[in-house]
């Protein structure tokens, strides 16, 4: 059953880099007493997720800040290495933080995976936006067409806060 508006995150862990490399965060260390506006794509240097979704939220991230958002992040299923050449390249460095599900164990808790295996890309997240409260979703944004972004776009969740 799919996370819905109301719930709290279910706990897990994601795969991050730090200046010493690979590490990770906790939903606790994330969520607990901040406001973070999550948002997550089906894969990074994916035509949809570098065009349009992870650059509206580097974009918006000051509007985000400026609304009372500690935090903008986005997730995806892939490695902490492909996540962090992603930040580099996108310059989201210091504007979004970049959290890895490699195994896509944290989207199948949210209920929020997405098969893509028909395009060689197994199991992803669905393209979606939250507004988390300590650790309790306020808002939520899920795309129907993975490659859309316009519910799940950082102007839409802007315009939700």
């Amino acid at each position: 059953m799919a996370i819905k508006v109301g719930d709290r995150l279910p706990a897990g862990k994601f795969g991050i880099m730090t200046s010493s490399g690979p590490g990770s965060i906790s939903t606790d260390e994330l969520f607990k007493g901040k406001k973070v506006a999550l948002f997550a794509v089906p894969g990074a240097f994916t035509p949809t997720c570098s065009k349009q979704h992870l650059p509206g939220f580097i974009q918006e991230a000051e509007t985000l800040k400026k609304k009372g958002v500690d935090v903008v992040a986005c997730l995806s299923v892939n490695d902490v290495f492909v996540m962090d050449a992603w930040r580099k390249h996108t310059g989201a460095d210091g504007k979004v933080t970049m959290l890895a599900d490699g195994n896509a164990d944290y989207v199948k808790a949210l209920g929020l995976e997405l098969d893509a295996s028909a395009f060689g890309l197994g199991t992803r997240a669905k393209r979606f936006s939250m507004l988390v409260e300590d650790g309790v979703v306020k808002k939520l944004n899920v795309e129907e067409n993975p490659s859309a972004c316009g519910v799940s776009g950082a102007q839409h969740l802007v315009g939700e806060i």
